[in-house]
């Protein structure tokens, strides 16, 4: 039996640095505090208090859990081919091969969550799908990618709400707001923000050419409650009640009490039609509007800071960042971190891990050489 003792080394290091970046010790610290509070009598007096609690509580011991069950795992498996080696047993190696398998790819997904450092990365997102230049085809690509989107999110096991989409006509929609949860949705989904493009045969043109089209996805966190950090004033308001369509076919529930609402000041317009209830629609639509409002708000931060700094960078939504080409050749590439992948019809069947997780690896780099610099 071959020796694994520089193998094990490297896990043994890996698990080490997954308790200093998960912060495993104040981690602990804090589920003794968070279980004393869901022990509480009273803890469900404030249902939105209470969901906080509980709902960082799971967090914090999932954490907690999977890299003890790291731990554990590895000290098995160590002590399990020390004995195989001293007694020449043959037999577990199978087994063992397998358990350092699981322990790379367990480790894999841990040290993924020291990419996300974000103040809402952990959030829920609120997604919106538009399509571009690119007539019917765009239509036609901007469901494409919604499609993609909501496949990703139940391979995720994140639940999906469909909040409003808007017909393309002859094909597709023009539009779509979803809201994707789950932990660290909008840290995933971050990486998706800009325009996307699509190069294939289209099969709308009766001359079999090739067409190019183009959709863009926009991304803000979403909050439970409407945000603290903007204030929101019933004057500053028009909001706007119609019946809704099932636009998109099957992406919504019809109903009678959509409603569209516009931030006067900013221009910004949110809607939702998902809910069975006017007044349901309103409070979620609400509950998105400060989402865009917050996010406009940290993206004019971010902009004054930078003209301080005086860099000069561009709007990340503004900017093309992913290609999808069907023909003449087929080949997915990230125009950022530069990851090339040619299994375009996974991708677009809702494989984006290497793709998501290599633009986080990009956007830590950046950071990091921001910091050097």
């Amino acid at each position: 039996m071959s020796d694994k003792s520089e193998i094990f080394e490297e896990l043994e290091r890996r698990v080490a640095e997954a308790h200093v970046y998960l912060r495993l010790d104040q981690a602990r610290e804090e589920l003794t505090q968070l279980e004393s509070r869901a022990a509480s009598p009273d803890l469900w007096d404030d249902q939105d208090e209470a969901r906080k609690i509980t709902g960082r509580l799971a967090n914090v011991r999932d954490d907690i859990d999977r890299w003890e069950k790291v731990r554990i795992e590895l000290d098995d498996v160590v002590i399990l081919e020390v004995l195989a080696r001293e007694e020449n047993d043959e037999s577990v190696t199978d087994e063992i091969e397998s358990s350092i398998a699981s322990l790379e790819h367990q480790l894999d997904d841990i040290e993924l969550l020291a990419l996300f450092n974000g103040e809402h990365d952990e959030n829920d997102a609120v997604c919106e799908v538009h399509s571009g230049a690119g007539g019917t085809d765009a239509c036609d690509w901007a469901e494409m990618v919604l499609r993609m989107y909501l496949r990703w999110a139940e391979s995720k096991g994140f639940s999906i709400e469909i909040q409003e989409a808007t017909d393309g006509g002859e094909a597709g929609i023009s539009s779509a707001t979803f809201i994707v949860k789950g932990r660290f949705a909008f840290g995933f989904l971050q990486a998706e923000r800009g325009v996307h493009r699509l190069v294939r045969i289209s099969p709308f043109d009766a001359q079999a050419r090739r067409h190019t089209a183009f959709c863009s996805l926009s991304v803000v966190p979403f909050f439970d409650e409407v945000s603290d950090e903007v204030v929101i004033d019933e004057k500053d308001l028009r909001i706007d009640t119609y019946r809704s369509s099932g636009a998109g076919g099957q992406h919504v529930n019809v109903t009678d009490s959509a409603v569209r609402i516009t931030h006067l000041p900013t221009g910004t317009v949110v809607a939702c039609q998902n809910e069975r209830s006017q007044h349901q629609n309103k409070d979620r639509a609400m509950q998105m509007l400060a989402a865009k409002l917050a996010h406009l708000q940290r993206q004019e931060r971010e902009a004054e800071l930078n003209e301080l700094a005086g860099e000069q960078r561009d709007v990340a939504w503004g900017s093309q960042i992913r290609s999808y080409v069907l023909h003449p050749y087929q080949q997915v590439k990230d125009l950022r971190s530069n990851l090339e992948v040619g299994n375009v019809e996974a991708v677009l069947d809702g494989d984006l891990e290497a793709l998501m997780e290599a633009f986080l690896q990009w956007q830590r780099s950046q950071r990091d050489s921001a910091t050097e610099g």
